[in-house]
């Protein structure tokens, strides 16, 4: 199921031999291209009537009522609330530490500049509904953009045909959790289009006012939308399918590595599933404990074809050094660190969404109750974007302060920098202020 590959003595480029999901998702734009434009053009109704194209339900409006939100809570199981609940916390404690510093600077007598942190003003929050249920991506997208300040939230989740085309409940109960009231039955291109957009019914009444900026994970298609209309809209990323990487030496437990290469790609058959170690009867003993924890696992179609997919596989090498080398090209959404020294070795990785820090830290744990994150860059990206964070949804402003005594003394400054750039008006407005 899991191919290895045998780095070991070979003069190789780190970037040549990974395995790596073939996601295009240029090629998606034309298909959702008219997707958007009707959305554009005939608002709510265009939106219902894609739901029911594609997620083969209409749902009875596009707006969740309150009184369903406040419903799903009620009938929430008490396991999962309270599961749910202590992921918050979690995550609010660990988001609300992330909210940066202002400053001001006083450069000279009557020269200030202050830098503030402003949150964006309206977000809308897309949370997957297809081959999984995911209340937990609704903790993750809401609780930072609530530690930033945002001051207008709006949850978009597909509609379910098992559910009278009204999102899933868990989803719903979630939204409820964290106080969230504006919710909607939509999903795919057509959902970022609401969002981006702003929609109205038939009668020009406004249902759903445009946002500032679209978070969230989704298919290729949501990612082809959010391209699309970035600009219109601000984004957080182009979310492409999951993935692991674990970073082990022979002392990993094979059975627990096994497990967590499996928990990865049972959420989809394009999912990544990646062990990098220098340990050949680490290799083995993995290969082993998959082929014997598959068999009879709840998605075990979906597992097999994701770990025999070209983006999973095992790539064996001669150090350490060489692994972390390998790791930083792979840039993984997810990292697991399993060696002598679990943390040393951490702390040397540079490129990757999350670092997962020892044997007793699994990625699952971070898919929901860690207090991090788990909205992260796929695809490679982790090489140069984090993942979801409060900042993501706060904006640097500076206010410049001079006075008259401030401003005169970098009169001549300004003049000799206008004229050389051939600007000499921006010059002049200076120094037309001293004379």
């Amino acid at each position: 199921m899991l191919a290895t590959t045998d780095l070991r003595g070979r003069d190789y480029d780190p970037a040549t031999v990974l395995p790596r999901a073939e996601v295009d998702v240029a090629a998606a734009v034309p298909r959702v291209l008219p997707i958007l434009d009707r959305v554009r053009t005939e608002g709510a109704t265009a939106v219902l009537d894609l739901g029911e194209q594609f997620d083969g339900i209409r749902p009875p409006s596009l707006r969740v009522p309150a009184a369903r939100i406040t419903e799903a809570l009620e009938t929430l199981d008490p396991a999962v609330r309270a599961s749910l609940e202590e992921s918050i916390t979690r995550a609010r404690t660990v988001h609300a530490a992330q909210f940066p510093s202002g400053s001001e600077v006083e450069l000279a007598e009557g020269a200030v500049v202050e830098n503030r942190w402003v949150p964006v003003n309206r977000v809308g929050l897309y949370v997957p509904g297809g081959r999984a249920v995911y209340p937990s991506s609704v903790v993750m997208n809401v609780v930072p953009a609530q530690a930033a300040g945002v001051p207008s939230l709006a949850v978009a989740s597909p509609p379910q045909k098992d559910f009278g085309g009204l999102p899933h409940p868990a989803i719903l109960a979630a939204c409820a959790l964290l106080g969230v009231d504006e919710v909607y039955a939509a999903g795919g291109a057509q959902a970022v289009a609401m969002f981006a957009y702003g929609v109205a019914d038939d009668a020009g009444a406004p249902v759903c006012a445009p946002v500032d900026m679209v978070t969230g994970p989704g298919n290729i298609f949501v990612a082809a939308a959010k391209r699309a209309l970035l600009g219109t809209i601000g984004i957080d990323a182009e979310a492409g399918p999951t993935e692991i990487a674990v970073l082990a030496d022979g002392t990993a437990d094979a059975r627990w590595v096994a497990a967590d290469l499996i928990s990865q790609a049972e959420h989809d058959p394009m999912a990544g599933s990646v062990l990098i170690t220098t340990s050949p009867e680490l290799a083995r003993d993995v290969t082993a404990q998959i082929e014997a924890q598959v068999p009879g696992s709840f998605h075990e179609e979906q597992i097999r074809q994701a770990l025999g997919g070209p983006q999973s596989g095992i790539l064996l090498v001669d150090t350490l050094d060489e692994a972390l080398a390998v790791a930083d090209a792979y840039a993984a959404e997810h990292l697991e660190v399993h060696t002598v020294d679990a943390l040393a070795t951490a702390r040397r990785v540079r490129n990757a969404g999350a670092v997962f820090v020892g044997p007793y830290s699994p990625v699952p744990l971070g898919d929901y109750s860690s207090g991090s994150n788990h909205v992260l860059p796929t695809g490679g990206s982790a090489r140069y974007s984090s993942g979801l964070n409060t900042v993501s949804f706060l904006r640097l402003q500076q206010l410049i302060r001079y006075t008259e005594t401030g401003l005169k003394d970098l009169d001549a400054n300004i003049a000799s920098l206008s004229t050389a750039e051939g600007l000499p008006a921006h010059g002049e407005a200076v120094s037309l202020r001293f004379r």
